[in-house]
Order: structure tokens, then C-alpha cells, then sequence
């Protein structure tokens, strides 16, 4: 079987225009936790994971800045949880991005005052349109807001629509400010990875 190039298959998705849908924001928080520290290399390759998927630069921006935001937060945690700063973070997310509907609405999160979480899921959107300028903002909010409670901040995602989406970017970011701030009763109740890849993950 022959395929396709994948950047013309992705560039032509949804009339030619790409998608700008979520879910490359919705996987990126990882790549923000390998280059710890480093938000703007974080972004550059959250983008470069999301061009297959999510061609469209909102899709990609929405990608960028959740790295972003993971790369800050890992970051500061390795130097102590005093050095989170909530503008820095907002900063670091935003320093990285060119102009678009996401940058828009991550500025518009950093202006958001302390409001109970539907308010902002309704004012910054939270997954309706499943596009990333009306899901990552809102992400980032919460984290922001809950950087070192990771039940909380769960809930907190929670109060969006899209919340697989909301609950895996928020996720994806906090854990990293504390790995072991997952509550217990949560990490028994995963499914647990089989022995084939745990033993993979601590050979690496």
C-alpha cells in the first residue's frame, strides 16, 4: 500500500484549512515536562508534534502553548515551589506565541481574576467548539490557579465541557509542579500500565 504525505493530507483537512481542533493541545503537556525549564523549545516542539494532526496554526498554537506552560511549571519545580509565579507563567506561554485567537484568549485568562471555575469556563470556553482558542485558555487558568493541588485543579477543569480535553491538559500541567500530588485512591484506580512498558519506562 502506498500512502500519502502527511503534511498535504493534514494541510488539506476541513476545506484546506487544517484543523484548529484540541487535541494536539490535549497531548502536549509531556513535551513540556521533557524539556523542563525551557518553554520556548517546549513550544517549538509542541508545535512540530501537532502539524500532523492539527494544521491549522490555532490547532498548532494551541499545542505550542500548552508545552509551554508544562516546560514553565516542570521547570520551576525542580528550583522549589516559591519560583511559580503566576504572571511568569502566563508570560512564559505567551512570550512564545505570535498573533491568534489563542494568544488572545491566554491573555485574556492572565486578566481573569479569582472567579468560581464555570464563570471562566464560560467566559474563556472550555472544549464547545473542540478548537484550541476555546480550550487552552481556560487550561492554563486553572493551572495557574491550582498549581499545586492536582485534585483540585481537576475539579476545577472539570466545570468545562470538553473535560477528557480540559481534564488532560490541567492534568498533564499540574502533575508536574508535584508528581506525587495525585491522590492515591486516584493512582490505585488506574488501569495500570502492562509489564511490557513498565519495564521499558524504568530502563530509560
Amino acid at each position: 500500500a502506498r500512502g500519502e504525505d502527511w503534511r498535504a493530507v493534514s494541510r488539506a483537512a476541513f476545506g484546506g484549512a487544517g484543523s484548529w481542533g484540541n487535541g494536539g493541545a490535549m497531548r502536549a503537556a509531556p513535551i513540556g515536562a521533557w524539556y523542563a525549564g525551557d518553554p520556548a523549545l517546549a513550544a517549538a516542539e509542541g508545535a512540530a508534534s501537532a502539524e500532523p494532526t492539527h494544521a491549522h496554526p490555532e490547532g498548532i498554537d494551541g499545542a505550542a502553548a500548552v508545552a509551554a506552560a508544562a516546560a514553565y511549571t516542570a521547570g520551576t519545580a525542580r528550583e522549589g515551589a516559591a519560583c511559580f509565579d503566576r504572571n511568569s507563567f502566563f508570560s512564559a506561554v505567551l512570550d512564545v506565541l505570535g498573533p491568534s485567537r489563542v494568544r488572545e484568549g491566554i491573555g485574556k485568562a492572565q486578566n481573569l481574576g479569582d472567579v468560581p471555575a464555570a464563570r471562566a469556563a464560560w467566559s474563556l470556553g472550555s472544549g464547545m467548539a473542540v478548537a484550541a482558542f476555546d480550550t487552552v485558555p481556560f487550561c492554563l487558568w486553572v493551572a495557574a490557579r491550582r498549581p499545586f493541588d492536582y485534585a483540585a485543579a481537576l475539579r476545577e477543569a472539570a466545570a468545562g465541557i470538553d473535560r477528557d480535553t480540559t481534564c488532560a491538559i490541567v492534568g498533564g500541567i499540574v502533575v508536574l509542579s508535584d508528581p506525587g500530588g495525585v491522590p492515591e485512591a486516584w493512582a490505585r484506580a488506574a488501569e495500570p500500565l502492562p509489564d511490557s512498558i513498565t519495564r521499558k519506562l524504568l530502563e530509560s
